[in-house]
């Protein structure tokens, strides 16, 4: 069985964040907003139903989906643009995707306890990986030779 990943986190590690932007093209002013928001995330699980937002003081985001179903999104409001994915890559990062995101394929399953999603598109190696560590909730983001590594902590 999945992991829940149901609850409110608050991020308190983001190690890398910059070495990722750059890897995915991301200018440097861009960089340094995004750098300094510390979002926090609202996960709704109903098996593999997801409703996650993404809430900072400079944007606010919601995202609904269901694990193993490609569906379209459309980021109206930010960009403006249309993609197709199985799971928005986002689950973490507001400014970033809002700005940069490449249509691309995703592909996303369960992996034990991690939920990984594997991106097919302009960047190699890219996707990222969620789980849970006791009450920690780790999100791993790679694209090419990066990799940021966050931790969100529940929210009580």
């Amino acid at each position: 069985m999945p992991a829940n990943l149901s609850g409110t986190w608050d991020m308190v590690s983001n190690v890398n964040f910059e070495g990722y932007m750059v890897a995915l093209g991301v200018d440097f002013p861009t960089r340094k907003i995004a750098s300094m928001l510390k979002p926090q995330k609202v996960i709704k699980q109903d098996g593999d139903c997801f409703t996650i937002q993404t809430l900072s003081t400079l944007k606010n985001y919601e995202c609904s989906f269901k694990t193993g179903e490609e569906f379209e999104e459309v980021t109206k409001g930010m960009d403006n643009r249309t993609f197709y994915h199985d799971l928005f890559f986002f689950i973490s990062f507001y400014l970033l995707f809002f700005f940069l995101m490449l249509p691309e394929q995703s592909v996303v399953n369960w992996e034990n306890e991690k939920l990984v999603c594997v991106q097919k598109g302009e960047k190699r190696n890219r996707g990222w990986t969620h789980w849970l560590e006791g009450d920690e909730l780790h999100l791993e983001l790679t694209c090419g030779d990066q990799v940021c590594k966050q931790i969100y902590k529940r929210t009580l």
